[in-house]
């Protein structure tokens, strides 16, 4: 009887890697890879920003590509979590209504890690920074606008039309 459950289980491990061996294999010819529709596509505008000599801020759009795709996730944005300096990116329909909003860290005031005898983390100052975003692709997304947080509110920086 011990050798009977001994031949049993031994042929049942043996036949699990076997499927799942066979599986792999099916998997790197595509056969259980989710298919990309050729209408998702996913949108990448990137940005640059300076500081003026008045110490305001200008920022450019530099480029927009898009590229087929899907978002595996969309960026959640929590408004209580802004803090002074952080940029809102919002994209809206043609109306002005907000399709996509997003958060950015201060680009200009980075937090660096820095590797002495002990880890520490000082803020960064810049004179010009570079960052982008991402979303899935919308005929209903028409213009981006970008504000940046301050002590006192929100202050409109850019606008463009895409």
């Amino acid at each position: 009887m011990k050798i009977l459950c001994i031949l049993l289980t031994g042929t049942l491990v043996v036949f699990c890697n076997l499927l799942r061996t066979s599986s792999l294999k099916n998997e790197r010819a595509g056969e259980y890879a989710l298919p990309v529709k050729e209408n998702d596509k996913i949108v990448y505008l990137f940005f640059k920003v300076e500081k003026n000599a008045s110490d305001t801020e200008r920022i450019i759009l530099e480029d927009k590509k898009t590229v087929s795709g899907k978002l595996k996730s969309n960026p959640f944005f929590d408004e209580r979590e802004m803090k002074t300096g952080d940029f809102i990116v919002s994209l809206t329909d043609a109306a002005g209504k907000e399709m996509v909003k997003q958060s950015i860290a201060d680009p200009l005031n980075p937090v660096m890690e820095v590797y002495e005898e002990t880890i520490s983390r000082n803020r960064v100052s810049l004179e010009h920074a570079e960052f982008s975003i991402r979303y899935a692709h919308s005929e209903n997304i028409q213009m981006v606008k970008i504000e940046k947080v301050g002590p006192s509110g929100k202050k409109l920086l850019f606008t463009q039309k895409l």
